[in-house]
């Protein structure tokens, strides 16, 4: 546990910005997020190819398009888990559709979208809390590449039950909220403090910033652990070029950009600035080992080193998995996502598995990398717009793309049953070919299987007029009558009533 009273605390901080777009090797001086999508190594797409969505009922939810292709014999569009959970964005604010979270099922269909007014929100993920499926993901402001914000909790209605907004004076960063099976979180924060940087080419009375892992007990917000970067990992660990050192630009040495849970209960914490992973005590907070980076604690294989990394996460005992970012600046020539075998006798790391896109994918920041119980893989490529699925042997079986410039932090897939207090929405419009078209949706429904018009000469004299099986996100149903008073309801596969629609007038356009 770090001693705060050790170094100055100071309440601001920031990181080293340069070349914000097109990083090469040459000229990177620090990280920062977001970048601009590196357009070059993306495979090229038909012009228009991709957008945003439009609805005629929930008009104002315009997300963008998402595209998903299967390779055949692979799996199925309705594997299970059944849904694909993402926060796609713009840069720096533009980008087809709005910025947001967002659910869909292995077509590419839209579940559930919940645009995003004003504040950054990343990193979509459904969790367990107090025994309960829970939708959890980051929300605040970017500042240089970290956030400061909090971790929203949200059940299976999509409201709002818990958040954490950090500890000990500093905000909850952007780039790891995970609740923990004691009902804690970890999050990262980070942390303004004056060091001495002549070892990187600074001054000994530099400023820099250092990566902090925080367990928040939720109910109460209590700090339960705190582990600083600085307190255990050198400044000259860094693989960073050396930039900035001032109070009003710190110098990110360290950037951590995850946590987990080991089977033992101890910490694994990604520092993607000195290209390692650190095994933490907890409590304790001693490094018991490290792995890539300047010292790692084991002798890697050639294949098994990875650099500038994101996601980390224990595979059982003796097993890690990790997007291997590359860049920047790049030292490998394309992202991938790698499973490492960890020897703890031998102390030797080896390759298990690698995964690669055709593409040639090289991600210059973000990603992700969830490993499933038959052993499918899901890459998130992380400031390019794209996700993969592949088999446990490497093989690609899923393809999914966002449209240029738009990115995800993370990409997860996972169960879920969404059951909103909202009504259904509904839009009613006159059929040039006789009748009427209504537009039927719910917004975060995952249980609708069918739905039932209801029309009428009056909104209190509402009869039935005609049904059809969920197509989409919106459900276009044409019935053969004027109404013009309609209302939907909303059934499952059993066909009991789950919600009811507000009775809406039909309009001719």
């Amino acid at each position: 546990m770090r001693d705060l009273s050790r170094r100055q605390v100071l309440t601001r901080g920031g990181v080293a910005v340069a070349g914000i777009g097109g990083l090469s090797a040459a000229g990177v001086a620090g990280y920062a997020w977001p970048h601009s999508a590196a357009v070059a190594s993306e495979p090229a797409r038909p012009s228009g190819s991709l957008g945003t969505q439009h609805f005629v009922g929930p008009s104002d939810l315009q997300p963008p398009t998402v595209t998903i292709s299967h390779a055949r014999g692979s799996i199925p569009p309705a594997a299970d888990p059944p849904y694909i959970l993402m926060t796609p964005k713009g840069y720096p604010t533009t980008g087809p559709g709005q910025p947001g979270l967002m659910i869909v099922d292995r077509r590419g269909g839209l579940v559930w979208f919940s645009p995003s007014d004003g504040t950054t929100r990343m990193d979509l993920n459904v969790q367990s809390y107090q025994g309960e499926p829970v939708l959890t993901w980051w929300e605040g402001k970017v500042i240089d590449g970290y956030g400061q914000g909090q971790g929203v909790i949200a059940d299976s209605s999509y409201q709002t039950i818990g958040v954490v907004k950090g500890g000990s004076g500093l905000q909850a960063d952007l780039h790891e909220f995970v609740i923990t099976p004691q009902d804690t979180a970890l999050v990262t924060a980070y942390r303004t403090v004056q060091a001495d940087l002549s070892g990187v080419g600074g001054k000994a009375s530099g400023w820099v910033l250092s990566g902090v892992a925080l367990e928040v007990d939720i109910a109460s917000g209590k700090v339960l652990f705190e582990w600083d970067s600085l307190d255990h990992v050198p400044v000259t660990d860094t693989q960073t070029p050396f930039a900035g050192g001032s109070k009003s630009v710190p110098f990110d040495y360290f950037h951590i950009n995850s946590i987990a849970v080991a089977p033992d209960g101890d910490l694994v914490i990604s520092s993607r600035n000195t290209c390692a992973l650190y095994k933490v005590a907890r409590p304790g907070g001693t490094v018991r080992w490290r792995l890539g980076g300047k010292r790692s604690s084991f002798q890697m294989a050639d294949e098994a080193r990875f650099y500038f990394q994101h996601h980390a996460r224990p595979q059982g005992t003796s097993a890690v998995s990790i997007f291997d970012d590359g860049g920047s600046p790049a030292r490998e020539p394309q992202s991938r996502a790698i499973l490492l075998s960890l020897d703890t006798t031998t102390m030797a790391a080896t390759l298990k598995q690698s995964y690669t896109h055709s593409a040639g994918l090289a991600a210059q920041n973000q990603g992700s990398m969830q490993v499933l119980p038959d052993g499918r893989v899901l890459v998130g490529w992380g400031n390019l717009p794209y996700f993969s699925e592949f088999l446990a042997d490497g093989t690609l079986a899923m393809d999914g793309q966002f449209p240029v410039p738009d990115q995800s932090y993370r990409t997860f897939t996972a169960n879920w049953t969404g059951q909103p207090t909202t009504r259904p929405a509904l839009a009613a419009r006159s059929n040039p070919a006789g009748g009427s078209t209504v537009y039927a949706s719910w917004n975060g429904a995952t249980e609708v299987d069918k739905w039932v018009v209801l029309a009428g000469t009056s909104p209190s004299e509402l009869t039935q007029a005609g049904s059809q099986q969920r197509s989409g996100f919106e459900t276009a149903i044409t019935v053969n009558t004027a109404g013009p008073y309609f209302a939907v309801t909303a059934r499952d596969t059993e066909g009991n009533l789950l919600a009811q629609s507000a009775t809406v007038r039909r309009t001719s356009d």
